[in-house]
């Protein structure tokens, strides 16, 4: 019997984000869980990217949960639900940001050749670097001292691989301009780091364990006393 459970728990894991969804919205609540865990990683990443502390990009991500879950009926499906629910955790962080002050659009142009091309200084012998642990801790400094406008795109682009016109979609941009910061971003933090940890991306901005249970319990927690999620009429 325990066989057919696992066998069950791995035929719903195989579903896709719009079959899960439309069981949530037909009841099955406890589905969401799913959602839950197949994005926790992802909306940290960007969450993390955009207020730069552990603490309130778990708090953005619990927030987007919620709100995502109480507006399942404007999910229409014209883009992929991940890319909506992306759409939902940046918009729930830049307006933290804005709301203590923090936020400060900056123009691209500002960031063409100027100093800020070299904000990552290389003093330490790449080759030193030997291990993924230092390569990893190296690549989150130097995206995490990227501006909010180059942090977001490359967090999207280089770390979690979304396409241009998945990225330009979470991020409200165009394609053209989320080429035009890829581009000043890696030349910012100088191109033989990404180069280097190439594989490794994937390893930084960890989000797992105790933390990742953690937000599916507090998402839960809150969602027990909201109402049911919308459906298309």
């Amino acid at each position: 019997m325990e066989g057919t459970g696992i066998l069950e728990k791995a035929r719903v894991e195989r579903w896709s984000d719009e079959e899960v969804v439309d069981r949530v919205r037909a009841g099955e609540t406890a589905l969401y869980e799913i959602i839950m865990r197949r994005y926790n990683q992802r909306l940290y990443r960007v969450a993390r990217s955009i207020v730069r502390d552990d603490g309130e990009a778990e708090d953005v991500m619990q927030a987007a949960y919620v709100s995502a879950y109480e507006h399942l009926g404007q999910f229409a499906g014209r883009a992929p639900f991940s890319t909506w629910l992306t759409r939902i955790a940046v918009h729930e962080a830049l307006l933290r940001l804005r709301k203590r002050g923090r936020f400060d659009q900056l123009d691209d142009s500002e960031y063409g050749d100027g100093p800020g091309a070299n904000m990552v200084e290389t003093s330490a012998d790449p080759e030193q670097l030997t291990t993924r642990a230092e390569l990893r801790k190296l690549l989150e400094e130097a995206i995490l001292d990227l501006p909010e406008q180059y942090r977001s795109v490359l967090m999207l682009r280089d770390v979690e691989d979304l396409s241009t016109a998945e990225t330009a979609e979470a991020l409200s941009l165009t394609e053209e301009n989320v080429k035009v910061r890829l581009h000043r971003g890696h030349g910012m933090i100088r191109s033989w780091l990404l180069a280097r940890v190439g594989a490794n991306a994937k390893d930084a901005f960890p989000f797992m364990g105790v933390r990742c249970d953690r937000v599916v319990h507090n998402v839960f927690a809150k969602l027990s006393g909201s109402c049911a999620p919308a459906t298309i009429q």
